[in-house]
């Protein structure tokens, strides 16, 4: 593949999406893996990226927990996650070296997600959002004054607690380290665990809809209450069930009660990018760690 390409990984838990391109809104080739040991894994990313003929940088937006401190000997790896097999893994050195010493930028794939639908909103360069993404987990990306929250780590929006909703008292959620925190109750299989079955395949006048909507609103009033966010853009599996997102601002409307400041202008919206804000945002970091 002629000329100077930049290379992009949006890293899941069940699938790694990878990509290369010259610029974020050029993605020229795609392909999809599924996410085995870091082993295979990342081999079989190595190979694919070495196939289209080489790389100026890589981007790579992961899941998490990540070690994002460049003071650290271990940025760059995924830190103490439950996904068997990957915890203390090398991922942006182990590529880095496979791939002839390149550039990486990384951060968690909620970040990148939130960086990409940042720069959509048209914003240049100001302005704050943040990203949801409710699926298989739930993770949270901020973006302020135009750039990624990272603090000593990153936000992980998912393991706050909501307020249990008064028709769902009984479920003990099934967060592994926090029960009923937002991921304990609100994400794809804590709604399975619950109810049976996924949300968008439960009748339209099944509670499971006011519930959860609830649960995420929630979520969003902390974000709009505590930082500020001007918009909380929703993306995942569990966010495409029909009517959700409009449920999560209305009722995320009514949680405000018109108190905030700028309430008015606060916005729950469904990515701009569609599915594709993720490997976007991945192809960002790569464009930043080449120094275009």
């Amino acid at each position: 593949m002629p000329g100077a390409m930049l290379g992009a990984i949006e890293a899941g838990g069940t699938k790694f999406v990878l990509a290369v391109g010259p610029s974020p809104d050029r993605i020229l080739a795609r392909h999809t893996i599924p996410t085995r040991d870091p082993a295979t894994t990342l081999a079989e990313a190595a190979a694919w990226f070495a196939a289209q003929g080489g790389e100026s940088a890589l981007g790579i937006g992961s899941f998490g927990p990540v070690e994002l401190d460049r003071a650290s000997p271990k940025w760059g790896f995924i830190t103490t996650t439950p996904k068997p097999g990957w915890a203390d893994t090398d991922f942006a050195g182990h590529l880095a070296r496979a791939l002839g010493g390149v550039p990486v930028g990384f951060d968690t794939d909620v970040n990148a997600a939130a960086i990409a639908e940042h720069a959509a909103s048209g914003r240049d360069g100001g302005g704050s959002l943040a990203y949801l993404t409710i699926g298989t987990g739930i993770g949270g990306g901020l973006v302020l004054d135009g750039r990624p929250v990272h603090g000593i780590a990153h936000p992980e929006i998912g393991h706050i607690y909501p307020r249990r909703h008064p028709e769902d008292t009984d479920f003990a959620g099934i967060c592994p380290h926090h029960g009923d925190c937002l991921e304990g109750l609100a994400s794809g299989p804590a709604i399975i665990a619950r109810w049976g079955a996924s949300l968008s395949k439960l009748p339209a006048d099944h509670p499971g809809h006011a519930i959860i909507a609830d649960y995420i609103a929630q979520a969003c009033h902390t974000l709009f209450a505590s930082v500020a966010v001007e918009e909380v853009v929703i993306g995942g599996g569990v966010a495409q069930t029909p009517g959700l997102v409009e449920r999560v601002a209305e009722r995320a409307r009514a949680l405000d009660a018109g108190y905030l400041p700028g309430g008015e202008r606060h916005a729950v919206i469904r990515p701009r990018l569609g599915t594709n804000s993720g490997i976007v945002g991945a192809m960002m970091l790569a464009r930043a760690a080449a120094g275009a």
